[in-house]
């Protein structure tokens, strides 16, 4: 009798991309593991869920719901549900869609693993099983949250801060460099809080000296950093340090005194705008993404009319909104009114992208005729496409480059080529091999 066949479906953040990982490399002896999102029949459908704000539960619950369909066809055996969502609706959700098998939460996977066959002294951690191109990894240094932002669910579904050991973090980098991962992505809930737990001071600085020291890893880019208490080392790092990416992601959600004093993110406008300007004077040349929050409580005309005013003037090369959900059992549910309509938060979404649109326009614009080093991700009919040091993957937009004809386009995925822009629009680029 042959094994069963396994597959996954993961949604949310990238965080959860590493917890899928980890779970697959550990099951991959059990199970033959199926692309992931494929169509065909499977013995087991494996759901990592996300349960952040509305729309994502939302998402998660429509998967699940579409697996159950093709569950009741005959094209799935089991589903198993595990993740943010079913963590924070552990007593809620089995009785809600009871055609689910098995429900498991996002911080102990071993009840999972056992559930899944895998016996308890085979649960050793071990190598990650890849589901991003193989080029590129993400590094999660470390789990859980101590902050206490007014609309935000993560603290009670992930927990306290917890710091991933920098050895235990180098030897996991090791192991993917020599897997052929080039480039590291780090991530964690608030990656700037690094090592307060370990090592009694913010360590990310020292962690990115450590992880560059590494032969292979050519590119350390860095997300999710939270503004408050910002370590300047790691603007040091990022200005001196080549294999550094000069691009941050660091969250913002606004720019008001009175919304951000309710959103309890523990820095006020000014420290704000002071951090911005710290960044593009100690890094220069970095490119900013942020996140912004329309429509929490708070946020009147005038506060949004701020927002607005500080998108204008700081000119983020990268911004990202979302409307506020009220999420219960989150402070701002529990103090606040959800005063802003529906209508009014999806207009100021949609002024506030009209206005970034044109800023990203204008610096995608601005790097027509330079030349610049990109790593190619993927190749389609003839065409590569790229990113720069400037560009994330997934969330930011693309380099496409066409390839001679003398040269094979896929020869060239995961490998670094040089390139100059040629042109733009407000996300992607294109650019022709120098």
């Amino acid at each position: 009798m042959g094994r069963l066949s396994l597959q996954t479906q993961t949604l949310g953040c990238s965080k959860n991309t590493v917890d899928t990982e980890h779970i697959l490399a550990r099951l991959e002896n059990v199970y033959d593991i199926l692309p992931e999102n494929g169509p065909g029949p499977c013995d087991v459908f494996l759901i990592n869920t996300c349960g952040f704000i509305g729309d994502a539960k939302e998402e998660s619950v429509s998967v699940i719901l579409e697996a159950v369909r093709r569950k009741t066809l005959g094209e799935i055996g089991r589903i198993v549900v595990f993740g943010c969502l079913s963590q924070r609706y552990a007593v809620e959700m089995p009785g809600l869609i009871p055609e689910v098998d098995a429900w498991f939460g996002a911080v102990d996977f071993e009840p999972l693993l056992s559930y899944l066959g895998v016996a308890p002294d085979e649960c050793k951690s071990g190598p990650r099983l890849l589901t991003t191109p193989r080029h590129y990894a993400y590094l999660k240094i470390s789990e859980g949250c101590d902050r206490r932002c007014s609309y935000c669910a993560i603290p009670f579904i992930r927990g306290k801060h917890r710091s991933v050991p920098m050895e235990e973090l180098e030897a996991e980098a090791r192991m993917l460099a020599l897997k052929g991962v080039r480039e590291l992505i780090i991530i964690a809930q608030d990656t700037t809080y690094y090592g307060l737990d370990l090592y009694r001071r913010r360590s990310l600085a020292a962690l990115l000296r450590r992880l560059s020291a590494i032969d292979g890893i050519e590119w350390i880019r860095i997300h999710y950093s939270y503004p408050a208490d910002f370590p300047e080392d790691v603007l040091e790092e990022m200005a001196q340090n080549p294999k550094v990416c000069r691009y941050m992601d660091i969250p913002l959600q606004h720019i008001s005194d009175i919304v951000l004093k309710n959103m309890r993110r523990n820095v006020d406008g000014a420290w704000t705008r002071s951090l911005i300007s710290k960044m593009r004077e100690k890094v220069p040349g970095v490119v900013l993404r942020t996140t912004m929050i329309v429509g929490h409580p708070g946020e009147g005309r005038k506060e949004f009319g701020e927002l607005l005013d500080f998108v204008e003037k700081a000119r983020f090369e990268r911004l990202g909104a979302f409307m506020y959900s009220e999420e219960e059992g989150t402070f701002g549910a529990g103090h606040f009114r959800d005063s802003v309509s529906p209508a009014t938060k999806r207009r100021r979404l949609d002024r506030l992208m009209d206005l970034q649109r044109g800023i990203s326009l204008e610096f995608n614009r601005s790097r027509i005729g330079s030349a610049v080093r990109v790593i190619a991700d993927s190749c389609a009919d003839g065409i590569l496409v790229c990113r720069s040091e400037f560009e994330s993957p997934e969330v930011d937009g693309e380099i496409l480059v066409g390839c001679p004809r003398t040269i094979d386009p896929e020869s060239l995925v995961g490998t670094f080529i040089n390139v100059r822009i040629t042109g733009a629009d407000e996300y992607d680029l294109t650019a022709e091999m120098i």
